[in-house]
């Protein structure tokens, strides 16, 4: 069992989908295969098979998880005691969390051109947009505020990976938070 591999404790279904998702983030899509999956959740192919009967069936699963996630996400973001805007920045950081583990393994598949993770990253960018849309009245800012909170995910993912250096400081985001108000338009 790889050092990430989840504990045996937790129901088998979501081992087996911890497994591929951890398979898709750390190598791609090739390197997530059935024997693979069941190899790293410590969990025959047979039992593999029984909670998802083929790779499609596992990769319906990961978008599934997924699209829950980030729909919780975009409620989170909707009811911010702080405001969307300031919540979708801060939170525009790679942390590991259960949906940074989906969303990139969604992403994998993604680049392998699967057209049912295509559609689900579309809706969940849809889906957040929306809600930065509702908040700011602009389409124009939502999109623009969208576009920074694409590029700090992307350069924390890096740091992630030590490409590069961390900058996410509370400091730092509170002065981007500042300025992204400043693009705001202002009641009339």
């Amino acid at each position: 069992m790889s050092k990430n591999a989840p504990a045996p404790s937790a129901p088998t279904r979501d081992r087996l989908l911890d497994a591929f998702e951890e398979l898709l983030v750390e190598g791609g899509e090739r390197s997530a295969t059935l024997d693979s999956v069941a190899a790293a959740a410590a969990v025959s192919k047979g039992g593999l098979l029984y909670h998802f009967a083929s790779k499609d069936a596992l990769v319906d699963g990961l978008l599934a998880r997924l699209d829950a996630l980030a729909r919780e996400d975009a409620d989170n973001i909707r009811t911010a005691p702080a405001g969307p805007v300031d919540y979708l920045i801060r939170t525009s950081v790679h942390t590991g969390s259960p949906l940074d583990r989906a969303y990139i393994a969604g992403s994998r598949l993604a680049q392998g051109r699967d057209p049912r993770a295509m559609q689900v990253l579309s809706e969940i960018r849809r889906r957040w947009l929306s809600v930065i849309e509702d908040a700011v009245h602009d389409p124009d800012t939502a999109q623009a505020i969208m576009l920074i909170s694409d590029g700090l995910y992307v350069n924390s993912s890096l740091a992630a990976y030590e490409l590069t250096p961390p900058s996410h400081t509370d400091e730092s985001m509170t002065r981007l938070i500042t300025l992204i108000g400043r693009l705001l338009p202002r009641s009339k």
